[in-house]
């Protein structure tokens, strides 16, 4: 007899009280997901995070006492098992860059169906980069024009595995980028683990910077 799976533990950190409510209340009601607590600055969001062990963080940017990104940085080593996503309604790039550098897993903004948090939820936990289709656009926008070869900082990857980088910097997902590029989805899992190896990345986020800093954006 198969055992249903363990729910996804989510900690909601907002400092407007009916926002952050409202987002717990959302995702509660959400099927797989269990809201195990909220918070209402950084410096709580340490403290509930390390105290309940939640498996994502939902976390806003701008927040009295400890901000957003300092929160992250953190988390990251105080519970370096956490997931932790940005979620604001700030899509300014520099905000974006210090939030992934401090070891953020995803980058999303507020305005965004109930449904597509719960699944943003679910994909963090899963260990999938995400960030929000307009802050990708902006982030690019932002960034000088990319020389059209590929540079030499990055001579081991193939011309696939840098279309593939390319998309992974974007926020899409191994689905996504499969029906992009007409390929199977075990076929990116399998070149975005290359491209991890190749580059000495830990992860979605880092390949994420590793992209904008050779400007393959």
């Amino acid at each position: 007899m198969s055992q249903e799976p363990t729910a996804v533990r989510v900690l909601v950190v907002d400092d407007q009280q009916l926002i952050r409510d409202g987002i717990a209340a959302l995702l509660s009601i959400r099927p797989g997901i269990t809201v195990v607590g909220t918070a209402v600055n950084g410096r709580e969001a340490v403290q509930k995070a390390v105290e309940l062990e939640p498996d994502v963080v939902l976390m806003d940017v701008r927040m009295p006492e400890l901000d957003g990104v300092e929160a992250v940085a953190v988390l990251r080593g105080r519970a370096p098992e956490c997931r932790v996503v940005m979620l604001t309604t700030f899509d300014d790039e520099e905000y974006v860059v210090q939030a992934l550098r401090a070891g953020a897993s995803g980058y999303l903004l507020k305005d965004l169906p109930a449904e597509e948090l719960a699944q943003a939820v679910r994909l963090a936990h899963a260990g999938v980069t995400q960030l929000d289709s307009s802050v990708a656009a902006r982030l690019a926008a932002a960034l000088p024009h990319a020389a059209p070869e590929p540079p030499a900082a990055a001579p081991a990857l193939s011309p696939r595995e840098i279309d593939i980088l390319r998309l992974v910097a974007r926020g899409r997902t191994n689905r996504e980028i499969a029906a992009q590029l007409y390929l199977s989805e075990g076929t990116v899992k399998n070149h975005v683990s290359r491209i991890l190896s190749r580059l000495a990345l830990r992860d979605r986020t880092q390949a994420a910077l590793r992209a904008r800093d050779l400007g393959l954006l």
